[in-house]
């Protein structure tokens, strides 16, 4: 009883994380999304089917997660929302070059992983 607690808090905390994660140009959603997959599966199969069955889950992560890659448009879907958060972090920094620099390499190197480290696969229709 008391690990299935602990895996539903751990979930619901990934959950959170990765909403934060979408927001926040320096935290990564991916791996609390991975999180809240793991805690959920192993703490109520009822919220695990749930995030199974979210649009964002089937049209973004489903594919990768099982190693076959990502669609073009979930490439480009994420590759966007990326760009835009660190680019109003990179406002925001002002003058800070440092914290610039940071970004941008941060920036350069999800575009260089998405582009070239996950493959692209069909559209599903």
């Amino acid at each position: 009883m008391m690990g299935r607690f602990f895996y539903l808090v751990l979930g619901f905390i990934g959950l959170i994380l990765s909403f934060v994660g979408f927001a926040i140009p320096l935290l990564p959603a991916f791996p609390f999304v991975v999180l809240t997959i793991f805690g959920f599966a192993r703490s109520s199969e009822r919220l695990h089917q749930w995030l199974l069955s979210t649009k964002i889950y089937k049209e973004t992560f489903e594919s990768y997660l099982k190693g076959l890659g990502m669609t073009r448009r979930a490439k480009l879907r994420l590759i966007a929302s990326v760009t835009i958060t660190i680019g109003i972090g990179f406002v925001m920094m002002g003058p800070i070059l440092i914290g610039r620099l940071i970004l941008l390499a941060v920036w350069l190197g999800h575009i260089l992983y998405f582009l070239f480290k996950v493959k692209t696969i069909p559209e599903v229709r």
